[in-house]
């Protein structure tokens, strides 16, 4: 199948470029594009040129001197670079609690307002958070819940890509930690997509609305094939920036092919 043979390739490349340090591949653009959008979606000030400065360079690129930054946008990129580091090292292991709290740590331990507010970092919260309609699990029984999640999620005989947009649903709707819970839970997706063979999927900000209604339609009711579409439409996406830097353009790998194979998996939803 051409999408196992994508998938063992990007998971190579992606090991590769990060040892290497290498910014110019399929590396660095899964890098600026996750870290981009993910913290956008929950309100970062950085442009995309301003991402790509951070994680090229170290330095943050600007054109008008009366700019103000966040510091916190600042620490939480930084943060969101260092979480996927972190991700692709692990990709081999299944998915755990401690996993899933080390990513978060990855993302917060830099992040002066959080440490000044109390906050638990790389570890569950200990304070009660909301978030819009959605009741979200009480801090004593956070990790009852997120054993449960993981036991039911392990026990599939496969995972499919149904099966990781539930998983993120009900993350979300336990919303384990105290703050990052929405970044943690995009890269748990990008990251079990690669375990799982499947080609990942990035949400972007442009698509934020689409989103968050579909994800707030799987926690209400149950209804996850709204969101499992999109991700689907966000699969082809990425599929269609990458492909090209993956392989050698004298393979002759045809993208069309892959493609068809994502429409055959699409019909068993």
């Amino acid at each position: 199948m051409l999408i196992r043979e994508y998938i063992l390739q990007l998971k190579e490349r992606l090991k590769i470029e990060l040892e290497k340090r290498d910014r110019g591949g399929v590396y660095g653009f899964t890098q600026r594009s996750m870290a981009y959008n993910s913290n956008k979606i929950e309100g970062s000030t950085l442009t995309q040129k301003q991402t790509a400065s951070i994680f090229e360079t170290g330095t943050l690129y600007t054109d008008d001197t009366n700019t103000i930054f966040r510091t916190k946008d600042i620490e939480e990129m930084t943060g969101h670079f260092k979480m996927f580091n972190y991700a692709i090292t692990t990709i081999e292991e299944a998915l755990s609690e401690e996993i899933i709290c080390q990513m978060h740590k990855s993302l917060k331990e830099g992040v002066f307002e959080d440490l000044a507010n109390g906050y638990a970092i790389g570890a569950y919260k200990t304070r009660a958070n909301r978030v819009n309609d959605i009741i979200t699990t009480l801090p004593e029984d956070v990790p009852e819940r997120m054993q449960e999640l993981l036991e039911e999620y392990h026990a599939k005989q496969s995972i499919t890509l149904q099966d990781i947009a539930l998983f993120h649903a009900k993350f979300e709707n336990i919303h384990p930690f105290q703050d990052g819970n929405g970044r943690v839970g995009r890269m748990i997706i990008f990251r079990e997509c690669l375990h799982n063979e499947i080609v990942p999927t990035i949400v972007k900000d442009v698509d934020k609305v689409a989103y968050l209604r579909y994800l707030n339609n799987a926690q209400l009711h149950g209804d996850i094939k709204g969101l499992t579409t999109y991700f689907k439409m966000e699969q082809i996406d990425y599929l269609e920036q990458t492909i090209h830097m993956l392989f050698d353009y004298r393979e002759n790998i045809d993208i069309n092919e892959i493609k068809r194979e994502l429409d055959y998996q699409e019909g068993e939803i």
